[in-house]
């Protein structure tokens, strides 16, 4: 491996350690909302990262050469799957505490592994076939307390809600990961934003609540550091 390939390697591992401990810190802003719906988190956390979205783009050439894309349609089923991941990940923040929401999404990088071989033809040694395993593994140990008290619980609704959200994510960063290569990272990130905010007022008839201060300032903070994450 040359130099270059290995100091690009090193800092998309620093970026994405970086990424999933501040995507911890915004479940934590989430999780202490709690009383607001996981729809009206999920507006919040969309609309407030664009301001932090467009400041980027503007030191990024502009707004109209950031947001240009060539492929309307994988934007749009990039931004659905997401949007889904992030709607069920918040809903499933109400019946969970936040560490077994955390563990429970490492299932994500797991599922990415697989599908990035079926989807994307990458690559599946051994040494990420084992890291397939024990992490599946992890994840059977930490569901099955939850499970075994029954699957009408809030716990089990909780642990299907995460999971589904583990999924669509892993699915939404093997399509990223695609679209990587055609398009630029401020379009991608932008027009993500832009469909969550969108989709997430489809939840408005289902019971939205009027955050007080303290909860609008998490959600608010949710966004920004959503959008940084």
């Amino acid at each position: 491996m040359t130099a270059a390939i290995q100091n690009n390697v090193t800092r998309g591992i620093f970026l994405m350690m970086s990424a999933i401990t501040v995507f911890t810190v915004m479940s934590a802003f989430i999780k202490a909302a709690d009383r607001v719906p996981a729809g009206e988190a999920m507006f919040f956390r969309s609309l407030m990262a664009m301001p932090i979205v467009l400041i980027w783009l503007v030191s990024h050439g502009g707004i109209r050469a950031g947001i240009r894309t060539k492929s309307v349609r994988n934007h749009a089923v990039r931004g659905i799957v997401g949007s889904c991941a992030m709607g069920l990940g918040f809903a499933g923040l109400k019946y969970l505490p936040l560490p077994e929401v955390t563990a429970i999404r490492f299932v994500s990088p797991i599922l990415m592994v697989v599908l990035a071989a079926l989807i994307l033809g990458e690559k599946f040694r051994f040494v990420r076939i084992a890291a397939v395993m024990l992490g599946f593994v992890g994840v059977v140990i930490i569901v099955a307390p939850r499970l075994s008290v029954g699957l009408g619980t809030n716990e089990a609704l909780g642990v299907g809600l995460t999971l589904g959200s583990a999924c669509l994510a892993a699915l939404a960063q093997v399509f990223v990961k695609g679209m990587s290569g055609s398009e630029s990272t401020t379009a991608i990130v932008f027009w993500f934003s832009a469909t969550a905010t969108v989709l997430s007022l489809l939840t408005l008839p289902f019971g939205w609540v009027w955050p007080n201060g303290f909860e609008l300032a998490l959600l608010i903070g949710a966004g920004v550091i959503g959008g940084l994450g």
